[in-house]
């Protein structure tokens, strides 16, 4: 799966849980709803944060490889 389409899938699981302890009506079932949205928040948080780290060294490798090519040329 595709980052950008995990951190979509946790941030929607994220507001189901919180739409689940909307709609909850008993205050345990209210808590547990939203934990799970607060760890899917965590899991979301993490997934972007690899993004960002993913595109930062797919950049840093192309401006090596850029480097490499104009010192040689």
């Amino acid at each position: 799966m595709p980052m950008s389409a995990q951190l979509d899938f946790y941030r929607a699981r994220a507001s189901e849980a919180r739409a689940d302890a909307e709609a909850a009506t008993l205050e345990n079932v209210r808590q547990r709803c939203l934990r799970a949205a607060a760890a899917w928040d965590d899991m979301a948080d993490r997934a972007a944060r690899t993004d960002r780290m993913r595109a930062r060294q797919e950049a840093d490798k192309a401006a090596a490889a850029a480097a490499a090519v104009a010192a040689t040329g």
